[in-house]
């Protein structure tokens, strides 16, 4: 190839590699598999990195929030993660609402130089298909340092149709648009599907603004979604990248996707038709009835975890020949950090002090051990 046809104008974009900034936004990653939105449990993960929430004393909703196989024909994708409300919130009062999020780590967008005469467009575009047609609010809202938002729309016109969608963001060059370079917040993508009258009245459509509740939801044209009972929401292809066009989907492997989302939440066992799955490395008994297990966590993940697991007596002990039932308690304070955590188990039967060990699915092909540092 001739020299003069190296340049911007001779290569294919869609070669580049990790414009997409969005994580899992092929859906194609489901750690905690279908979850269920309720009055009592109001923010939920689907597929990786994206939650279904609901705030303002929403209190008749139930919603499921799932990976499914429907996808747009001939797209190239396998999965999209599908919203249902399988009881609807009877009304939206003006103080509720009801969004999907997708929140990005504040280090993963320095690129946009925002709060500088640099700072660059960001191009949004996802595929959605919905039982509901109308007009829906998106925007993108920056809790770091000062809060700011900037929020659009766009309508779905076909019910139950697959329709591509593209919203351009301004650039932020606000004062205090700054994004702090850390670990925290960065950038929350918020797609709504109800919106009460506190969060509307402000428009922002034209570019950034300080935040204001009132902001928070404008534009948004219907509720039908959480109002109407087996109304679905369906979302996939979700690319966030620098510029005011945007690109084909920048398809990454299971494998890549997998990582990124394990920055963020890890889990181990519920793993389906195998019941006795090992769950842990083997590690010591350090006495007659606790072992101290440490596990490490592959990527490291975003901060120090939570660790939570699916219950006494779902786990058990290998100890030579043998096995025991133990329950898992709370990691132990100052044992671990963002790479490595320490467990402590204890068990009802008499161990052997040093006696190798380890935690297995006790029957149960649903156990699991999981650790979370979620944005």
């Amino acid at each position: 190839m001739a020299v003069s046809r190296i340049n911007e104008a001779g290569l294919n974009v869609n070669q580049y590699g990790n414009r997409n900034i969005i994580i899992n936004g092929s859906q194609i990653v489901n750690q905690r598999g279908t979850q269920t939105l309720t009055a009592s449990a109001t923010a939920q993960f689907g597929p990786d990195r994206f939650k279904l929430i609901a705030g303002g004393n929403v209190d008749n909703l139930v919603a499921t929030i799932a990976q499914d196989s429907d996808v747009p024909s001939g797209s190239g994708f396998a999965n999209s993660l599908k919203i249902t409300t399988t009881t609807a919130e009877s009304a939206i009062d003006a103080a509720e609402y009801v969004y999907l999020n997708h929140t990005i780590e504040a280090q993963n967008l320095q690129q946009l130089a925002y709060g500088t005469s640099s700072a660059k467009e960001v191009t949004l575009s996802f595929w959605v298909k919905s039982t509901i047609t109308g007009t829906f609010a998106v925007g993108l809202y920056k809790p770091d340092s000062t809060s700011q938002i900037h929020v659009k729309t766009y309508t779905i016109s076909s019910a139950s149709t697959w329709e591509y969608k593209t919203v351009t963001f301004g650039a932020n060059a606000l004062s205090g648009g700054a994004i702090v370079d850390d670990n925290g917040s960065g950038i929350e993508v918020a797609w709504h599907l109800a919106v009460g009258s506190n969060f509307k009245g402000t428009d922002t459509s034209s570019g950034w603004a300080g935040y204001s509740s009132a902001s928070w939801g404008n534009g948004q044209g219907t509720d039908a979604v959480i109002t109407t009972t087996n109304a679905t929401y369906q979302i996939t292809g979700v690319q966030l990248e620098v510029g005011d066009t945007a690109t084909d989907f920048e398809h990454r492997t299971f494998g890549d996707e997998l990582q990124r989302c394990r920055r963020y939440f890890q889990k181990i066992g519920n793993v389906s038709g195998n019941a006795y799955t090992p769950l842990t490395p083997y590690f010591d008994a350090a006495s007659s009835s606790v072992g101290y297990c440490p596990i490490p966590l592959i990527p490291k993940m975003r901060t120090v975890p939570s660790f939570t697991n699916s219950g006494v007596g779902e786990l058990g002990l290998s100890i030579g020949t043998g096995t025991s039932a133990v329950s898992a308690a709370a990691v132990q304070a100052g044992q671990g950090g963002e790479d490595f955590i320490v467990i402590k188990f204890t068990s009802s039967d008499t161990l052997t002090q040093y006696r190798p060990m380890r935690v297995y699915a006790n029957n149960d092909a649903t156990a699991f051990l999981a650790f979370d540092s979620e944005l």
